[in-house]
C-alpha cells in the first residue's frame, strides 16, 4: 500500500516521467539459498538506446554457453559472486531485524506484485471480499518493472505476468544471461505488453580519452568492497585516496567481478562494449549507471556517451 501511495504522489506532481521498478534483495526465498542483490533500484542515467523488440512468443530460451568466462559475442562473464558472507554480518543481521518484526513471515514475492498492480488498477479485493483503495496511487500511469539477477523469483514473476524486466550486469555480471532467458521463457503477454522487453544496466565510466576515464574510476573498487564487506557503502573516493589503499588478495577477488565489468574509457571504446552487452542479451534498453568522486565528471560522462550513442544510432 505504502508503496502505490508513494510512487502515486511523486507521478501526481511529475506526471509521465515515473517508473516503477520492484525488486527482491538481501532475503531468503523459502527453502531456498540467498537470494542475490536485485537489479538496479533506480535509474541513474539516460537509456543507452533502443535495440529493437524481442522475437517470438514465450518459450524454452537457450542460456548461451560461456566459455572461459566470455559469451559467444565475447562479453565477459565472470565466474559467480557468493553473497551468503553478507548474511553472516552484524550490521546486515541488524537490518534485518529493524526492519522485521518478530516471527514475521514474508509475503510470497509473486503475490506482493499482484497486490500492487491490483491497487494501481483499483481492484483489489483481500481474500474475504473487501476492497482497498491506495489514494494517491490508484490509477497512477506508471510503468511497472520487475528487477532480477539471476534465473529466480524475480524472472519468473516478471515473465508470468506480462511485465518487463531489469537485468542487472553491473552488479551481478555472472548471471545476467540466465536471467534474461528465464524471463523470456516464462513470459505471457499481457494487456500492457505483448512481448518480452528487457532492460540490462552497466556500469559506466566515459572521458574524453581512455586514460582520462580511469582515473575518474578509480575509486570504483575500494567503493564496491566498502559495499561487499558489508562495512557499508563510503563517499566514492577521490583517486588520490583510492590510490592510498594497501590492496591484500582478499580483497581484489572481493570486487573482480564488478571492476572487472565495469565500462570505462572513451566514448568510441564504450560505445563498442555497450554494442557488445546488448547484443548478447538482446536488451531493448541499456539502463546506464556512473558514479564518480566529482559530480560535473558524471554528467560529462552521460553527456559525451549520449552524444556517441546518438551519432550511431
Amino acid at each position: 500500500m505504502s508503496t502505490v501511495e508513494e510512487f502515486g504522489l511523486i507521478d501526481a506532481l511529475h506526471p509521465g516521467r515515473l517508473d516503477l521498478g520492484l525488486g527482491r534483495s538481501g532475503g531468503r526465498p523459502p527453502g531456498g539459498a540467498a537470494s542475490e542483490p536485485a537489479g538496479p533500484s533506480e535509474p541513474a542515467g539516460p537509456s543507452a538506446g533502443s535495440a529493437g523488440p524481442s522475437p517470438g512468443p514465450a518459450g524454452p530460451h537457450h542460456v548461451p554457453e560461456v566459455v572461459d568466462g566470455r559469451a559467444p559475442n565475447g562479453l565477459l562473464i565472470p565466474p559467480r559472486f557468493s553473497f551468503e558472507h553478507l548474511l553472516a554480518s552484524p550490521r546486515i543481521a541488524l537490518q534485518r531485524r529493524l526492519l522485521t518484526l518478530p516471527g514475521a513471515e514474508p509475503q510470497e514475492y509473486g503475490e506482493q506484485i499482484d497486490d500492487i498492480l491490483a491497487l494501481l488498477a483499483g481492484t483489489y479485493r483481500s481474500p474475504d471480499g473487501q476492497q482497498a483503495h491506495a489514494v494517491p496511487g490508484e490509477g497512477a500511469d506508471v510503468q511497472v518493472w520487475i528487477l532480477g539477477s539471476s534465473a529466480g523469483p524475480s524472472a519468473a514473476a516478471a515473465g508470468a505476468r506480462g511485465l518487463r524486466f531489469a537485468a542487472n550486469y553491473h552488479v551481478s555480471p555472472a548471471t545476467v544471461l540466465e536471467a534474461v532467458a528465464a524471463y523470456r521463457s516464462c513470459f505471457t503477454p499481457s494487456a500492457d505488453l505483448g512481448a518480452p522487453h528487457v532492460s540490462v544496466s552497466a556500469d559506466v565510466v566515459v572521458a574524453e580519452d581512455d586514460e582520462t576515464a580511469r582515473e575518474l574510476a578509480t575509486g570504483y573498487g575500494l567503493w564496491v568492497r566498502s559495499i561487499r564487506t558489508a562495512e557499508g557503502a563510503i563517499p566514492f573516493p577521490a583517486p588520490d585516496e583510492a590510490r592510498r589503499h594497501v590492496w591484500s588478495e582478499e580483497d581484489r577477488a572481493l570486487v573482480r567481478d564488478r571492476v572487472d565489468t565495469q565500462f570505462v574509457g572513451s566514448p568510441g571504446r564504450v560505445a563498442d562494449r555497450l554494442e557488445q552487452l546488448r547484443e548478447a542479451t538482446d536488451a531493448d534498453e541499456l539502463l546506464i549507471t556512473t558514479i564518480t568522486h566529482d559530480h560535473a565528471d558524471r554528467v560529462r560522462s552521460y553527456r559525451l556517451l549520449a552524444e556517441e550513442w546518438q551519432r550511431r544510432h
